[in-house]
């Protein structure tokens, strides 16, 4: 079985590469940006035409949300016309797209768990593009798995873990959001979930909800983060309004994950305990 790995370099992308020799029936072909721009129609169509795959997972996304604000027309590209080239591609040569997708496209104004069905409502540019980039995916293919996530982190690549750690090193205290409610997501777990849904070989294509298990604040995620790795420093609660940035964030963002769980089986673990085993 041949899985191409869309966004390689990213942390999806690594976490991937570093389960991988755990599934030796399974061909990974891990493509960065570099070796594949998804947002280049011709180039994805040639590179499926020339590559025997069975799935195509893809982990690359334009992830800078602040900065999306500004960027529009690149977030666009990455988020909505690379998906769109991808899911053309599949279709044209038979192959299982799994997409990721993220919970901001919600608005954050739920009162419990977001279920994969409720209504979409995304309030800033990075939000929409990935909404779009879903719509694209189910307009231009069939056999589609679309995964929203949340608050991903890992040891590879840039997340909110490796930037506490790396701001903990020069000062004695912070400063961290408190009224923003979500659950932390390790990469590591998102991409086993993924390996786990090819070998299912499951045809229940659709939208699925995965996160860790557990409900808590960013401020919450930082002192367990600083907790496990024995980090010493001054934690504080602040609200939302105390650290304003140029895009909204959902102020709640926790995903039912009913739907993957009782569909493919699986198991989660809870996000203190996820996150123990990402120690630094």
């Amino acid at each position: 079985m041949v899985v191409l790995v869309t966004g390689a370099s990213g942390q999806l992308g690594q976490s991937l590469q570093f389960i991988a020799s755990h599934y030796s029936e399974m061909q990974f072909i891990f493509a960065s940006s570099q070796d594949l721009d998804i947002t280049n129609t011709e180039r994805v169509l040639t590179f499926f035409e020339q590559n025997k795959i069975d799935f195509c997972v893809n982990t690359a996304a334009y992830t800078a949300v602040d900065k999306a604000e500004l960027e529009h027309e690149r977030a666009l590209f990455v988020n909505v016309i690379g998906p769109k080239n991808l899911a053309i591609a599949c279709e044209k040569s038979n192959v299982t797209l799994i997409h990721i997708s993220t919970d901001f496209v919600f608005d954050g104004s739920a009162e419990k768990p977001y279920l994969e069905s409720d209504e979409t409502n995304p309030i800033g540019v990075y939000g929409q593009t990935k909404l779009d980039g879903e719509k694209e995916v189910i307009s231009n293919c069939d056999k589609y798995f679309i995964l929203r996530t949340s608050w991903v982190y890992s040891k590879f690549g840039n997340n909110f873990m490796k930037t506490m750690l790396r701001l903990a090193q020069d000062r004695t205290e912070l400063n961290v959001v408190s009224d923003q409610i979500g659950t932390p997501t390790n990469a590591v777990d998102l991409a086993e979930v993924i390996v786990a849904m090819i070998k299912s070989k499951n045809k229940e294509y659709g939208i699925y909800n995965f996160s860790n298990e557990g409900i808590c604040s960013w401020f919450d995620f930082a002192k367990e983060i600083f907790k496990i790795n024995n980090v010493n420093i001054q934690v504080n609660p602040i609200l939302t309004e105390a650290y304003p940035t140029p895009a909204k964030r959902p102020k709640y963002s926790v995903l039912d994950k009913s739907k993957i769980k009782s569909t493919f089986g699986i198991t989660i673990k809870n996000w203190q305990e996820a996150l123990a085993q990402t120690k630094i």
